[in-house]
């Protein structure tokens, strides 16, 4: 027997220099048409497309790490390829660093990313759907 997921209800992203983080999450979840709900000195919470995501002060200053166990990276889904390029025309204006700017890859026909990282370094992706 096996149960299929409806998808991903949140994610929390902790981050070692919230102060830092904050403005950059702020102009990335509003561009993605995401609405916040909590936003304190501790937790920045925002909903859309059917997902949450929050960004949570951390207890250390102890720097994003991809390799170590943990979050790898946080992919969100773009609804087109020009979606994609125009989030990543706007990723260095908020704070953060372009890794590689829109491009298609091999992961499937027709798919199309942009990776970037926060101010603090976490990375994030955002994809097209292949065609």
């Amino acid at each position: 027997m096996s149960i299929a997921i409806n998808g991903i209800a949140h994610l929390y992203i902790t981050v070692a220099d919230f102060e830092a983080a904050l403005p950059f999450y702020q102009r990335l979840l509003a561009f993605c048409e995401m609405e916040c709900l909590v936003d304190t000195d501790q937790l920045y919470y925002c909903v859309g497309g059917r997902t949450g995501i929050g960004i949570r002060r951390a207890a250390s200053k102890v720097p994003f790490d991809p390799y170590r166990a943990g979050l790898h990276h946080v992919c969100l889904r773009a609804r087109s390829a020009e979606d994609v390029a125009l989030l990543a025309a706007q990723i260095e204006g908020w704070g953060g660093r372009l890794v590689h700017g829109p491009q298609t890859d091999d992961w499937a026909p027709g798919y199309h990313s942009a990776l970037f990282e926060d101010p603090g370094g976490t990375c994030l992706l955002y994809t097209s759907p292949s065609p």
